[in-house]
């Protein structure tokens, strides 16, 4: 996975880019030497006034403990292209609580396999919600692993159509402004983002207006987080700095979508 840092164009400002592991920077800065990727920065008029504070009353905890190392199948990336099927949910546990992701591979068939496979060898257990931008998006998909992060960092896939618009609730992956750069970052629309379907972010599943309650507690109080940081010293240097930051315990797959 190549670390690329990403930007979303902000209104009639400048076009910023989701990203995968890399500092973020404004709309007039330009990218660096290699780029992260990041989730789009939200373009307005002016500098929003810092959001209220989340509750520190948790949702119901889930009872599925934190998965402790990670699948070493991770380390090869280029080897895990299973097909995903054609539905299929995965059940997120984390800090705040329980939510639900629904997969449909018809609206982007190559970034439905990749999270497909992800899921599958538990790339995302204890992974942070590093970057929660509120009334935005939250973004995550960093491993909390070193060695799983290093063994993504070039695992890129190609671009796709984008056949849904990025509604409230929609999974997109995160890329830089080059082609081709989506890996394993993704985000959650926290509003509907139309502006992002035509830069090329094409949503793959989406979370349910249950699920949005516990994404919508997800702890939003930090700024930026270096995210080459994230992926060369893992959860530990999260842990340390930002404590309140929080961070999914396990990703599973429960099956096929139930039908309408």
């Amino acid at each position: 996975m190549k670390r690329v840092k990403q930007f979303v164009a902000a209104a009639a400002v400048a076009t910023l880019f989701f990203g995968c592991k890399a500092k973020e920077q404004s709309a007039e800065a330009l990218p660096p030497e290699k780029p992260k990727a990041e989730a789009p920065a939200e373009a307005k008029p002016e500098s929003p006034s810092p959001a209220p504070g989340q509750p520190e009353v948790k949702a119901s905890a889930p009872a599925e403990a934190p998965r402790q190392g990670y699948d070493r199948a991770l380390l090869r990336a280029a080897l895990l292209k299973d097909k995903a099927p054609d539905t299929f949910q995965v059940k997120v546990a984390t800090t705040r609580g329980d939510f639900m992701v629904t997969v449909n591979r018809a609206w982007a068939p190559i970034g439905a396999d990749r999270f497909y496979n992800l899921v599958k060898h538990r790339f995302y257990d204890n992974a942070s919600f590093f970057r929660v931008v509120p009334g935005f998006v939250v973004q995550f998909g960093i491993s909390a692993y070193p060695p799983v992060s290093a063994a993504w960092e070039k695992a890129n896939i190609p671009d796709e159509p984008v056949t849904q618009t990025n509604k409230r609730g929609y999974l997109t992956y995160a890329k830089t402004s080059m082609p081709n750069t989506r890996s394993t970052q993704i985000f959650i629309n926290l509003k509907d983002n139309a502006g992002l379907d035509g830069q090329g972010f094409s949503p793959f599943g989406y979370v349910d207006a249950q699920g949005m309650k516990v994404v919508d507690m997800l702890y939003d109080q930090y700024g930026d987080i270096d995210q080459d940081q994230i992926s060369k010293q893992g959860k530990p240097y999260l842990d340390k700095a930002w404590p309140k930051l929080d961070s999914i315990k396990t990703a599973t797959l429960v099956g096929p979508a139930p039908k309408p």
